[in-house]
């Protein structure tokens, strides 16, 4: 992130209390992790597991006895509404967001406090380094280099600690981003306006990917909505501000135009228009479903998937991009400051 890690100086004194909170929906990773977290971290730390399953009865399997464990429930309201039940069950100093589908690696708890020790006053969170273990012996597939984009980024929280009173201060999540897309990053961005700091520490996690269906990318287009609500609140210049990339979006709207004008050129009988855009609709797609599958394995099962997959993503992405337009129209734009006025 741009001008906002550092790695601090480690400073002397006792490490500061920590609590950690992990949002699940119940995946079969959770115990693993709650095991490696009940076995390492210090006697005085909770750990709180927010049950986000929307309208569940039955009890969550932690599989894990431990007194320092506690179940809170969210809902099913999404994960920035299942971290923020979680950090406001607890009033330890620093609370660690981690995600269950994440694997720590050896000597984390004692890198995580070694990464407060370091943390100036200034600063407001310390993340972890997420790594994505990618198949050996093979090119990944397109959507392990999609998961692969979190392996050295910025402000996520699949492992990130934030001081309490950052949170209190910027009231913690956005519950609006009811899913697991960019409600870091507007935190992130609302901290910053705050004055505050974020940096990288040492300790570090990995994150494999997990199984998912074919039409996984098509899924993802519901991510353009958050981006509208990101856009509203913190301006057009939001990714300069965090280092994210610019996305794929603004070829899309072309080449579902070509589609649609193709179609409706052919309902009205003008064969030679429908067959000219057609054919620039089809030039478009091959080329952006290359560009998907050119660094990826070429079997035939990959090739299909990424193929079929790029005929639906730009209607998918314009439609969701042309809802979160719709939605979030009349979204006040984030203001620096006016947070703290208000709680004043």
């Amino acid at each position: 992130m741009n001008g906002t890690t550092t790695t601090g100086c480690l400073t002397t004194g006792s490490p500061p209390s920590v609590d950690v909170v992990v949002p699940t929906v119940g995946r079969p990773s959770l115990t693993g992790l709650l095991l490696f977290l009940t076995r390492t971290l210090p006697a005085e730390s909770a750990v709180l597991v927010v049950d986000d399953r929307p309208r569940c009865t039955v009890p969550l399997a932690l599989g894990v006895q431990d007194d320092r464990l506690r179940v809170v429930r969210s809902g099913g309201r999404g994960p920035a509404a299942a971290r923020n039940v979680g950090w406001r069950s607890t009033t330890a100093p620093w609370i660690a967001f981690v995600d269950d589908d994440v694997e720590p690696r050896v000597g984390w708890a004692q890198a995580l406090l070694d990464d407060l020790v370091r943390a100036p006053p200034d600063v407001a969170a310390v993340q972890g380094q997420v790594q994505v273990p990618l198949p050996s012996g093979r090119r990944p597939s397109d959507w392990e280099r999609n998961v692969a984009g979190l392996d050295g980024a910025t402000w996520i929280t699949a492992d990130m600690v934030v001081r309490l009173t950052a949170l209190e201060e910027v009231d913690g999540f956005d519950e609006r981003f009811s899913r697991a897309y960019r409600e870091d990053t507007d935190l992130a961005l609302r901290l910053l306006d705050a004055g505050w700091r974020l940096t990288l520490g040492r300790r570090r996690v990995s994150h494999p990917v997990r199984p998912a269906p074919w039409w996984v990318s098509v899924r993802l287009q519901r991510g353009n909505g958050d981006d509208v609500l990101l856009e509203r609140l913190h301006g057009r210049g939001w990714r300069r501000r965090v280092d994210v990339a610019p996305g794929t979006m603004s070829s899309y709207p072309a080449t579902t135009a070509l589609g649609v004008g193709a179609l409706a050129a052919l309902a009205a009988g003008r064969r030679k228009a429908a067959a000219v855009a057609a054919a620039a609709w089809a030039t478009r797609t091959v080329r952006f479903a290359w560009q998907r599958a050119a660094p990826g394995p070429h079997g035939t099962a990959e090739l299909a998937t990424v193929f079929a997959t790029s005929v639906a993503i730009p209607p998918v992405a314009c439609y969701h991009r042309l809802l979160g337009s719709l939605r979030w129209r009349a979204v006040v734009p984030h203001v620096p400051g006016r947070a703290e006025a208000d709680s004043a």
